[in-house]
């Protein structure tokens, strides 16, 4: 894994058997940002790599993660210097390629058990995706993404939710560029929440 993984295909990487990821990788869900619920294999996966509470937490924030903070936490098997992934995943597919089929492919085949196991949660992610997608907020997170700027979710509002604070303002601001700088490279500059 290398460079940004988001959304569905950060889910996808980490699916695999071994995931190696380099030190600048930056990973993240991504869902939040836009208004959508976690769907794909997120709502699965995370939690079975790095435990409910981080997984909870970058699910529901979106932040992004390095490929280092990646590996502390149990996302990735193993990180690498930037541009040594490939050689390193190589490595490892030689390694398992002169192993036991035999004994590979049933270990696999009972480990991944706890996904077959997850059925349900995959289906209610699924259809939550789906459904979120028509919302209000998911309207507003992709038009904000596409302006590059801070959405203003409509459910907050309706909802009566607090505005923030001038002080969690700076901190949002804050939060909200260094997305979009890890994301897609860019420093905007964003007046107020």
């Amino acid at each position: 894994i290398n460079g940004f993984a988001a959304g569905a295909g950060a889910a996808v990487a980490l699916m695999a058997d071994i995931s190696i990821a380099e030190k600048s990788t930056k990973i993240t869900d991504g869902h939040a940002r836009i208004g959508v619920s976690a769907g794909d294999h997120a709502a699965i996966i995370w939690p079975l790599l790095c435990g409910m509470a981080k997984a909870k937490y970058y699910l529901l924030t979106a932040d992004c993660i390095s490929g280092e903070e990646a590996e502390r936490i149990g996302l990735v098997t193993e990180v690498v210097e930037d541009g040594e992934a490939l050689a390193r995943a190589i490595c490892i597919a030689d390694r398992l390629a002169a192993g036991s089929r035999v004994s590979i492919r049933y270990t696999k085949r009972a480990m991944n058990n706890w996904l077959r196991m997850a059925g349900p949660i995959f289906d209610q992610s699924v259809a939550t995706e789906l459904l979120s997608f028509l919302n209000q907020d998911a309207r507003e997170g992709i038009s904000a993404l596409r302006e590059t700027r801070i959405p203003n979710f409509p459910s907050t509002i309706q909802h009566g939710a607090k505005q923030v604070s001038a002080a969690s303002e700076a901190d949002v601001i804050a939060d909200w560029r260094k997305f979009y700088v890890d994301a897609f490279g860019i420093d905007p500059e964003f007046d107020h929440v």
